[in-house]
């Protein structure tokens, strides 16, 4: 899979915006504007790592937006929007991105759809804009009256994250440097690169002015909406004494097979959390083929995946685990387990079940091959 770093500018001082606190810092639903977005860059399954342009003045600003999210460090940006992003891009190089997306910090309103769409167009095209068609009727004015229509047809509103191949639109910035040009993909235009355009959202405005600001925060006037996540997970037995399961050592003459500790209970746990919101699986997150996660506590996975609900303003409503194996017996270490879960995603006990079933002697579990978990988990976010 192409490696894809997303990129986010936020070194905007928002002057049309007033005020002390630049507009990307101030409080919508509970976290700051940039937030949003930062979240759900750092969620998504075909994002390989964020980045945040900032203002080096805002840096305490920013550490509290980025808060748990895991980003990479950010960069200074420069005298305008187009310096910050050339700033930004050349700061990727040590990362070796195949692709780049290029997104307002603004706009709160991105959600994962949109991301995918302007990733997959990137497999045919050296750039790609998400963009609404313009329905409204266009007047062109001379001095206060209407002096024109404008035809609308062929006319779009164009969004962000615009995304391009790495190299392209790094070429095509450095060669336009000194232009004031309004977005990147007119920064690749100039640079005679093709876009496409993909189907952007209503939702995803940008944030300009007071009443912008104002029209948000109704959105997170509502109940939000409910998710639902599940999780299935396999490991094999193999040589020792113990399984983990949940994070407590359970007395067995086997040992679970696997690249981390093995934990086959919260590996289902974690996977229904991420599915919840749309974050990829596990391994998405923590690749097998990575050594650092050779041996690793699952409790790291678990955490993260919990960590990535809270950053999208969510909460964890309850956790339903059942394990399936024939040997060992988990009902005397069930309350520990829904303990050390509760503990882990920073819930209520009476929030986790942990249920224990076998398959009465059929398939793998029942010849005693190995352990079998599968985990709901159903989580409420803010819009």
């Amino acid at each position: 899979m192409a490696r894809c770093v997303a990129l986010v500018v936020a070194a905007g001082r928002g002057r049309r915006f007033g005020g002390d606190l630049p507009k990307q810092y101030r409080d919508l639903g509970g976290r700051p504007v940039l937030r949003h977005s930062l979240a759900l860059l750092s969620a998504h399954p075909q994002v390989s790592a964020v980045r945040c342009v900032i203002h080096p003045d805002d840096r305490p600003l920013y550490e509290m937006a980025a808060a748990g999210l895991g980003l990479a460090e950010p960069v200074a940006g420069g005298e305008t929007r187009q310096d910050s992003v050339r700033l930004g891009l050349e700061s990727l190089a040590e990362m070796r991105p195949d692709l780049v997306l290029i997104h307002d910090g603004a706009r709160p309103f991105l959600d994962a759809g949109t991301v995918s769409r302007v990733i997959g167009a990137l497999g045919n095209h050296p750039g790609a804009v998400p963009a609404v068609p313009v329905v409204d009727t266009l007047k062109r004015e001379a001095s206060g009256m209407v002096a024109a229509t404008q035809d609308r047809s062929g006319l779009w509103r164009a969004q962000t994250p615009q995304g391009f191949r790495y190299q392209d639109i790094l070429s095509a910035h450095r060669s336009c440097a000194g232009y004031e040009l309004t977005d990147d993909a007119a920064v690749a235009e100039q640079a005679g690169l093709a876009i496409a355009l993909v189907p952007g959202s209503e939702d995803n405005v940008k944030i300009t002015t007071e009443s912008d600001l104002a029209r948000a925060a109704r959105a997170f006037a509502g109940p939000g909406e409910t998710r639902i996540g599940s999780g299935f997970d396999v490991h094999a037995f193999t040589e020792g004494d113990s399984v983990t399961l949940c994070g407590i050592a359970v007395p067995h003459d086997k040992a679970l097979e696997g690249h981390s500790d093995a934990d086959v209970a919260m590996h289902a746990v974690t996977d229904a959390l991420l599915g919840a919101i749309a974050a990829g699986d596990i391994g998405h997150h923590f690749p097998p083929s990575d050594p650092r996660w050779r041996g690793a506590a699952s409790e790291l996975f678990l955490a993260h995946a919990a960590s990535l609900v809270r950053a999208l303003g969510g909460r964890i409503v309850n956790i339903d685990l059942t394990i399936i194996c024939e040997r060992p017996r988990i009902g005397p270490y069930r309350p520990a387990m829904a303990a050390n879960l509760a503990r882990i995603l920073d819930i209520g006990q009476e929030r986790v079940g942990v249920k224990a079933t076998t398959t009465e002697g059929l398939g793998f579990t029942g010849r005693r091959e190995g352990i079998a978990a599968q985990a709901m988990a159903l989580v409420q976010l803010p819009r």
